[in-house]
């Protein structure tokens, strides 16, 4: 098996029990639980290698969506419709939603959801009440946020310019609003795209992000939120597990606001069910593993399973199950998420890999100064075209 549940994951203690439950049942079988961070840059490669080479695992934990179109269609997992159909426990276990979401666009369910997620623009209400700040929930509030903080050495948004996926993401939906953002750029680029770089220039120009935003990672931009240096950032539901207990418990969240000229409605969030758990075909097709492998499949996707990783990483539980002993911000992310008016898969979902890889290369040159927001798309468009041909 391979999945993201290790290290410094937030579920990953409870995605052990759940492993030992089943071994406690089935004493005959050995899980080797292999594990990697989503958010390291060779997390994809790695996957992909695996599949494309015969070293598939039994399970994989991974993305639903342009990620795994790859080995979809190369028939390297099996669809799940039928199983899930012959099982009536199994499938009613799930809210139809995260069935729905989890769909490729065959129409076909590869990936069996466990927890979904939300992303947003986190804010420390201690660090904004203590400046006579408003919560930014709209651009000029979070320009107004900006320039207070800048002035007073308080880092205002604490993201890196290299693993920018949130940033972009956040501001293209923004910008482009949930139609404009679920189009990706295969068909002729869409302008309010570039307001999203633009943005990105007039807050660097503000002094929002940290000072070395250029060789900073994910994890030292969520360093500096959790450390209470940053009065914001922009992350997802899985980040809160990971933050000091003063930061966690003075955070909400809020919709990223409409950026200048975007069609947004300011209510618009990144979500859903983005990854969940493949049945390689190898397996599938293997007598000796068949069976067992569905079994733990079924396990750690079942109601039970679903209650104790969402009650772990605050993630939107993929059953209809009492999620508990979560922080109030982890609350107010469900809120927002149920108040919202769209949720849409992030847009490294909408176009190839190497696309999303030339929108964050663009993010420094963009807000420095050398390179255009025009530029920038046009580069992505270029790219995506060769990748689609």
């Amino acid at each position: 098996m391979f999945s993201t549940f290790g290290g410094t994951d937030a579920a990953r203690e409870a995605f052990q029990a759940a492993l030992d439950e089943f071994t406690k049942e089935h004493p005959n079988v050995k899980i080797d639980n292999d594990t990697m961070s989503a958010n390291d840059d060779g997390f994809r490669t790695k996957v992909n290698t695996d599949m494309n080479s015969g070293n598939e695992p039994d399970l994989l934990f991974y993305f639903i969506g342009a990620d795994a179109e790859g080995f979809v269609n190369a028939g390297k997992v099996v669809p799940l419709n039928e199983i899930l159909d012959a099982d009536a426990d199994w499938k009613n276990g799930f809210i139809p939603d995260a069935l729905e979401l989890a769909k490729q666009k065959d129409g076909n369910i590869y990936a069996a959801p466990l927890t979904g997620f939300y992303e947003g623009l986190f804010v420390n209400k201690k660090i904004f009440e203590e400046n006579g700040l408003e919560l930014p929930t709209d651009w000029a509030k979070l320009t107004t946020a900006v320039k207070a903080l800048a002035a007073k050495g308080i880092i205002p948004l604490s993201v890196p310019f290299d693993q920018s996926h949130y940033l972009i993401e956040h501001t293209i939906l923004s910008a482009a609003g949930p139609e404009g953002q679920n189009k990706g750029l295969l068909d002729g680029i869409d302008p309010n795209w570039e307001k999203a770089y633009a943005a990105m220039k007039e807050l660097y120009d503000l002094g929002a992000f940290p000072k070395d935003a250029a060789t900073i990672d994910l994890s030292m931009s969520g360093n500096y939120y959790s450390e209470g240096l940053a009065a914001m950032t922009i992350e997802g539901s899985w980040a809160i597990g990971g933050w000091s207990d003063d930061t966690r418990d003075n955070s909400t969240v809020v919709p990223f606001p409409t950026v200048p000229g975007g069609v947004g409605s300011g209510n618009d969030i990144v979500g859903g069910f983005g990854s969940g758990f493949y049945l390689s075909k190898a397996t599938y097709d293997d007598a000796a593993k068949k069976e067992t492998a569905i079994a733990l499949l079924k396990h750690l996707t079942s109601p039970a399973s679903i209650q104790k990783i969402a009650s772990a990483n605050g993630g939107t539980p993929a059953a209809d199950v009492e999620v508990t002993g979560l922080p109030q911000v982890a609350l107010d992310g469900f809120a927002m998420a149920a108040k919202a008016a769209s949720i849409s898969a992030p847009v490294d979902s909408k176009v190839s890999q190497e696309t999303f890889g030339n929108l964050r290369a663009s993010v420094q040159p963009v807000v420095e100064g050398k390179k255009t927001p025009t530029q920038a798309i046009e580069e992505a468009k270029k790219t995506e075209d060769a990748n689609k041909k």
